[in-house]
């Protein structure tokens, strides 16, 4: 709309016209402002391909839809009202393509100003995420050494147990250090069962666990040890901090265009009430992580629900 109402009123202020200024701006203004809507209906017929491209190839659509928007209208014009908006004589016969030209290249240089925005920002998630995965690799060992001295513990009454954590631990480890940025939905549940199985031999009846999938889990690729990294925080300051225990549930939701993992649990009781400060940390990782890997159109939420502490990745997905 800013655009469209940028190019009525350059056009309006060019020498030679044959009417009052203000009543070929109101004029213009009718004809941009519909060029305007059909590009934003051109994008809705599109939407679902238009959803699978990434952030530089988007603008680019859009501005060559504006310019095919801005062509048809203005020929349109042309066949409709000859010689009022639009030159109609000798060589000015091209000249209604003048409205196309403006609006290709203002459309070109609002895009181009918009990614090198959208990149600064990318950078600033990224190097905000560096330092926040520098900080979770000085607090996963604190999960190792736990893990560990579980197997320890488990060598001599429950070798197999023992073996089953040592197992568990390594895939863990092999995930964590494999540098692979992203994998399947399914995979991270496993690694996140295999997780809650290790917590469960040294949590005991303490730990309960409720799991909502879907009858069938999409097939999208999440950044690995998310949805673990949220579970762990609440294992670590939720339910290890509580006397007897509490539950977690985790959530697999899906709506038309978004993936939302959702993970809750109990909060422990202090004198003064509910403390939720030792999520920040493995939280703050994730959310970074989630934004730098999906280009800013996933997030993190975190907020208290029915007495309970609740983080949601939110990634988007189409529906099928």
């Amino acid at each position: 709309m800013l655009l469209a109402e940028t190019v009525a009123i350059i056009l309006s202020l060019s020498p030679g016209l044959a009417m009052e200024p203000l009543i070929y701006l109101g004029l213009m203004s009718v004809l941009l402002q519909w060029i305007t809507v059909s590009t934003l209906l051109l994008s809705r017929a599109i939407m679902p391909w238009l959803l699978k491209l990434s952030a530089s190839r988007l603008l680019a659509v859009l501005v060559l839809l504006l310019t095919l928007s801005a062509v048809l209208m203005s020929a349109l014009a042309k066949a409709l009202f000859p010689g009022v908006l639009l030159p109609d004589e000798g060589i000015a016969r091209l000249g209604w393509l003048q409205i196309p030209a403006l609006v290709l290249i203002l459309g070109t240089l609002g895009a181009f100003a918009f990614h090198r925005h959208w990149e600064s920002k990318l950078l600033a998630i990224r190097a905000k995420q560096a330092e926040l995965d520098a900080l979770r690799a000085r607090v996963d060992p604190h999960f190792l050494f736990n893990s560990l001295n579980t197997a320890v513990a488990l060598v001599h009454t429950q070798p197999d147990e023992a073996e089953q954590v040592l197992l568990d631990l390594s895939d863990l480890f092999r995930a964590a250090l494999s540098g692979n940025e992203l994998h399947p939905l399914k995979r991270e549940i496993e690694l996140t069962q295999r997780y809650l199985e290790i917590e469960r031999l040294r949590l005991g009846e303490r730990l309960r666990v409720s799991w909502r999938l879907p009858p069938t889990l999409p097939h999208r690729q999440i950044p690995a040890l998310t949805l673990q990294t949220l579970v762990e925080n609440a294992v670590r300051h939720g339910i290890e901090k509580m006397p007897g225990g509490g539950k977690i549930e985790i959530s697999v939701l899906l709506d038309a265009y978004k993936l939302r993992l959702r993970v809750s649990n109990a909060i422990p009781l202090r004198t003064n009430g509910p403390t939720t400060a030792g999520h920040k940390v493995g939280i703050a990782a994730t959310k970074a992580r989630v934004e730098a890997i999906s280009e800013g159109q996933g997030g993190l939420l975190t907020f208290i629900e029915n007495g309970e502490y609740v983080s949601e990745i939110v990634l988007p997905y189409r529906t099928q």
